[in-house]
């Protein structure tokens, strides 16, 4: 499909497997209605810096940075480059508004953009047609797309993890996916008292960042969990390092010593 023909149809839908389906070892489905809900009714606000999804825009600079740097050391490629990923592909799971799918896309990455809801996908596909850019978005699950047989050189699942069903089918889904010799990127909130006070009651509550009832600290992760089921699927853990935010400058930086609310790691699949 040639760029042009990708920007006008930058949205391709895909529905999610029939009840009953088993497109991996495990059958059931890896999205929760209520968190499909709850996103699908603020999909409008992906590109406000300043509304819903604020938080996301402050990680972002910090997310990206880590991305290029890895993904650039793994493949040998120039992280100076305009061009950067050139050749590369990447899916983009629970991409949401296209926070991290379009600049990937702008460092010449042939990047999918996979998310369950689809008001999200929508906005998805209108802000990369407004900005010009050729992005294939799927309104479909990890499981399902796994199933279609695509695979990529890197797999991306950026706060995700906590708000899925059937996580042991989301990380088959995630191994599936990935390539031999390629690599996965995953964040998310840590299961600690921390984690709840900084991710939950301030996030929510206090400084009114989420809407109420965005998170479940029953489904945060500790760093040894998600490290366990990526060992346990073929992965070699590479770099593990906590985001970290400054109340003072506003803004995220990585600490490798405290993993103690939100955290990011990237592994590599046994080739």
């Amino acid at each position: 499909m040639s760029a042009a023909s990708k920007r006008s149809q930058t949205a391709t839908a895909a529905s999610t497997p029939e009840t009953g389906e088993k497109p991996q070892s495990r059958g059931g489905t890896t999205v929760n209605a209520d968190e499909m809900s709850l996103f699908g009714g603020i999909a409008a606000e992906w590109w406000d810096p300043a509304g819903k999804f604020a938080p996301l825009h402050k990680l972002n600079p910090i997310r990206l940075g880590f991305l290029k740097r890895h993904i650039c050391a793994h493949f040998d490629r120039d992280p100076e480059a305009f061009d950067a990923l050139k050749g590369l592909s990447i899916l983009d799971i629970g991409c949401g508004g296209g926070l991290i799918t379009e600049p990937l896309t702008r460092l010449g990455a042939d990047v999918v953009g996979l998310d369950a809801e689809e008001n999200t996908v929508k906005v998805a596909a209108a802000h990369a047609a407004e900005t010009g850019l050729a992005i294939e978005y799927q309104c479909m699950t990890a499981e399902a797309l796994a199933s279609s047989g695509r695979r990529f050189d890197v797999v991306i699942a950026l706060e995700v993890v906590e708000h899925v069903d059937g996580r042991d089918l989301f990380f088959d889904a995630i191994a599936t996916l990935t390539k031999p010799g390629g690599q996965v990127f995953m964040s998310t909130l840590n299961r600690t008292p921390k984690g709840f006070a900084l991710g939950i009651v301030a996030a929510e509550y206090i400084l009114r960042w989420l809407p109420r009832g965005t998170h479940d600290w029953r489904k945060f992760m500790r760093p040894s969990e998600v490290v366990g089921a990526l060992r346990a699927r073929g992965f070699q853990l590479r770099e593990l390092t906590g985001l970290v935010f400054d109340p003072i400058r506003r803004q995220f930086s990585e600490n490798p010593r405290d993993l103690d609310v939100n955290y990011i790691l990237t592994a590599t699949k046994n080739g």
